[in-house]
């Protein structure tokens, strides 16, 4: 199939061929999520209907500044009624935080200090102690995504309606229904409502759901494996049991040590390009490999 085939769907390819997921979250830690009700484009900031290039402004900041914007909405597209609802998240592995407020002018993104954000310093908005679940749901962009990611945002909003947030392009398209969850950075796919809810239940009570954990966005993609690899050779599923202590990277190898319990355990990763190459995208015009990751040990000093 090509990407003009309009029944092609990359999720359900990647899923025939039983592709890994872990290890494939995109390597985040700064992000800043606009409320937008829509309608998007296929490139959320390009093309949602933000006055005076307003989109393509935050864009060249956030990319100067590390910091990643998406747009956000509410499922029911419902917006804000004093203006535009903005967060500012930081992913530390071990002290993520996310901040809020709402900005009567959309022309105020631009003041907004995304440099501080994203040196993981407070832009100065008000503390935010809640969960934000964000779905990917944006069908512009990708069929999958709206396909299997409304239903999943539809199912999380009636349990979690405070939490629950519609988001714009996350990446990994191929592992819809996708879900972002903030402050943490943890992206989760093949989510479907049941699952979803299940995620969204052991992430209140402090609980990891690993069977759909795609990975930490602060971490590298071959630490977020190992991470995955440890917590299941230990079957520990708590939310900050396992600590990253150090990483390092020579060619193909990741050698990743994490505490956990007063003891530390080394994880090596082999990751490589895959010789063959796969669609990966439902809008994607060639064919592309992915990244192979593969568990070399795991052993403990004790």
């Amino acid at each position: 199939m090509t990407s003009r085939d309009p029944a092609f769907r990359c999720a359900t390819t990647s899923t025939q061929r039983d592709e890994p997921a872990g290890g494939t979250a995109s390597n985040v830690r700064a992000f800043l999520l606009i409320e937008h009700p829509g309608p998007w484009g296929v490139n959320a900031l390009r093309d949602a209907r933000l006055p005076d290039g307003l989109g393509e402004s935050v864009l060249r900041a956030g990319a100067s500044a590390r910091v990643r914007p998406l747009l956000v909405r509410r499922p029911d597209r419902s917006a804000h009624p004093e203006g535009i609802r903005v967060f500012a998240a930081f992913a530390h592995p071990s002290r993520p935080w996310v901040e809020t407020t709402v900005l009567p002018d959309p022309h105020q993104l631009l003041d907004l200090d995304l440099t501080a954000l994203g040196a993981g310093r407070s832009p100065g908005l008000s503390p935010y102690d809640g969960t934000l679940l964000c779905v990917c749901t944006h069908g512009r962009h990708d069929a999958c995504c709206a396909e299997r990611g409304r239903p999943v945002a539809a199912a999380l909003a009636v349990a979690r309606a405070e939490d629950t947030w519609e988001v714009s392009h996350i990446g990994g398209d191929r592992f819809a229904g996708n879900m972002l969850v903030l402050p943490q950075g943890l992206y989760y796919g093949r989510l479907d409502p049941e699952s979803a809810l299940t995620v969204a239940d052991r992430h209140a009570a402090g609980e990891l759901e690993l069977d759909h954990l795609r990975g930490r966005s602060s971490y590298a993609m071959p630490v977020q494996f190992a991470e995955i690899a440890l917590r299941r050779e230990l079957g520990e599923a708590r939310m900050d049991a396992v600590r990253l202590v150090s990483r390092r990277r020579e060619g193909d190898i990741t050698d990743a040590v994490f505490r956990v319990a007063g003891s530390e355990w080394h994880v090596r990763v082999h990751t490589t390009r895959g010789t063959d190459t796969f669609q990966l995208t439902c809008r994607a015009t060639r064919d592309n490999p992915t990244s192979l990751h593969k568990l070399v040990a795991i052993t403990t000093s004790g």
